[in-house]
């Protein structure tokens, strides 16, 4: 039976990585690709961030220790909240995803999940709850019931 199961939901280690100039702005990527992560039941092995954006990557002190411990076996995945915090478009974003996955792992972004509405839901959940209070029965079905 695999260590990791596939699908990549389940306990694989990973790494958080940030990159911002403001200690704010990184704690709050850090929180976000936390909750990515938690999300997916995997194991947050340790977090990484550089206070420099403008610095190479490659000349990044947190991403050589991020790169190292992939190498390592120590994580099997990357978690980043934005992919501004590595690349400055999504096709370097890309580039970068495969040269991770060459050494074996993942790279991700902690996006939010999709609202998944259907037209007219909200008024579906609406009327039933009312028709769990009793108020929708009150005031559509008994004549001259005030509303």
């Amino acid at each position: 039976m695999p260590e990791f199961p596939f699908g990549g939901i389940g306990h694989v280690p990973v790494a958080v990585y940030s990159c911002a100039a403001e200690a704010a702005a990184v704690r709050d990527a850090e929180h976000r690709a936390r909750q990515y992560a938690d999300a997916r039941h995997w194991q947050v092995a340790g977090t990484w961030s550089d206070d420099d954006p403008g610095v190479p990557l490659d000349a990044r002190p947190a991403w050589t220790a991020v790169t190292s411990a992939l190498s390592s076996g120590l994580v099997r995945g990357i978690v980043v909240a934005g992919i501004s915090h590595l690349a400055a478009d999504a096709g370097q974003f890309a580039a970068l995803g495969v040269l991770v996955r060459d050494r074996g792992g993942f790279l991700t972004e902690a996006t939010s999940p999709v609202a998944r509405r259907t037209p007219g839901q909200y008024e579906r959940v609406r009327v039933l709850i009312e028709a769990s209070s009793g108020w929708w029965l009150r005031g559509r079905l008994v004549p001259g019931a005030a509303s």
